[in-house]
């Protein structure tokens, strides 16, 4: 497995795999469109040409905000998420951002459990956050000095 910056060639692959795991999909085209924003830094974890993995962020100034992250199911417990969070924040220092923020869903065990074991706390809730089903984000997040 190797993590590289999401291309072209990428997007419909992650398009795929954001309706797989999400009930509100980002579009094929919102997707897209990260690549020329200067403010994001989308990665991959890419195996025999496919995506197993990726994930997106947003930086305005030097603050993150990690906007989504999937690992196919037939891929995880594998370490993928970590991994890519890993190298994310590798590049994310490199570009001069301090922290990355994340919200998750308030039910979501074992992605907490995953962020936690990362160095995560929780910073706030945001209530209502989620649709399809309603529900609480927790917000989270993880400093480092640049």
């Amino acid at each position: 497995m190797k993590i590289i910056p999401m291309n072209k060639d990428h997007v419909a692959q992650v398009a795929a795999l954001e309706r797989q795991c999400f009930a509100d999909p980002w579009s094929e085209g919102s997707i897209a469109s990260e690549l020329d924003n200067p403010l994001s830094l989308w990665l991959v974890a890419e195996q025999d040409g496919a995506v197993c993995g990726y994930v997106g962020s947003q930086t305005v100034l030097d603050e993150t905000d990690m906007m989504n992250i999937a690992v196919h199911p037939d891929c995880r417990r594998q370490g993928i998420a970590a991994a890519l969070i890993d190298e994310l924040i590798v590049r994310l220092k490199e570009r001069g951002s301090h922290i990355l923020r994340l919200e998750v869903r308030q039910s979501n065990a074992p992605a907490i459990a995953l962020y936690e074991t990362m160095g995560f706390t929780q910073l706030g809730l945001r209530k209502n956050y989620y649709r399809n089903p309603k529900e609480n984000a927790l917000i989270l997040g993880k400093e480092w000095k640049i």
